[in-house]
């Protein structure tokens, strides 16, 4: 059986080729898949359990079959949609799973998997975000506010989130070795998989003996780990035409 990683494919109604590319990806690519992981940034936002926009209902209820397919479906927040919740994950018929979890792999060994954001700590401005949002009190804040109002303060912080993004340097905004290596110990496992940087690769850590898998983006294509009792493979192909 195969175990399957995707994140970061910004799932919006502004773009249909990515929602087309999630139908596509789970229709043709899960075969003899057993479990399925989304780690974080599935949606370019989520406001809410209560709405999303109807453009996305395809990959609602893409996901909702794989539960028919015999595949388990588990999801984890990232940066852009830290307010999923049970009701989403009941809709998809989803594990909701914490921010840091350790799996087994179909070899049978361990791998710790996560968004990714929470080891860019040089980014000490974008930690300070990430520290108040996920904060639940200031969750049930957002979340009691009306729906527009929601939907203009979810536009603004992208905004914002891009401004500051562009002035950032490379090392910045990629993952911290230390937060890595303390993840890595804390887990007491030599494989860790995340997202969120975009920048897909395979690191070997030579001075932990361990490996770190970076998934890729669905910009121009899709990416995503396979992981099988022979190891696990970092795949890509071009994004399906309409």
């Amino acid at each position: 059986m195969r175990t399957l990683f995707i994140s970061d494919l910004h799932l919006s109604d502004k773009r249909p080729d990515l929602i087309r590319a999630l139908v596509h990806f789970l229709e043709h690519e899960t075969h003899d898949c057993s479990e399925l992981y989304l780690l974080g940034d599935i949606f370019d936002a989520w406001i809410g359990d209560d709405f999303y926009h109807p453009a996305l209902q395809p990959a609602i209820e893409a996901l909702a079959a794989c539960q028919a397919k015999g595949i388990s479906v588990y999801l984890q927040h990232g940066n852009r949609d830290f307010l999923m919740g049970n009701e989403l994950a009941k809709r998809v018929n989803a594990t909701l799973l914490p921010e840091a979890k350790t799996i087994t792999l179909p070899d049978s060994s361990q791998a710790l998997v996560m968004h990714g954001d929470q080891l860019c700590t040089e980014d000490a401005e974008y930690q300070s975000f990430r520290t108040m949002v996920r904060n639940p009190a200031w969750q049930q804040m957002f979340l009691n506010k009306p729906l527009e109002e929601r939907i203009e303060i979810a536009r603004s912080l992208r905004e914002q989130s891009q401004l500051e993004n562009a002035d950032k340097s490379y090392e910045i905004m990629d993952v911290n070795e230390d937060a890595v290596s303390a993840a890595l110990s804390n887990a007491n496992t030599n494989l860790l998989i995340h997202g969120h940087t975009h920048r897909p690769a395979k690191h070997t850590l030579s001075e932990l003996n361990a490996t770190r898998i970076v998934l890729g983006d669905w910009d121009t294509d899709v990416w995503y780990l396979d992981c099988t009792k022979a190891g696990c493979n970092l795949k890509s192909y071009p994004l399906p035409s309409a």
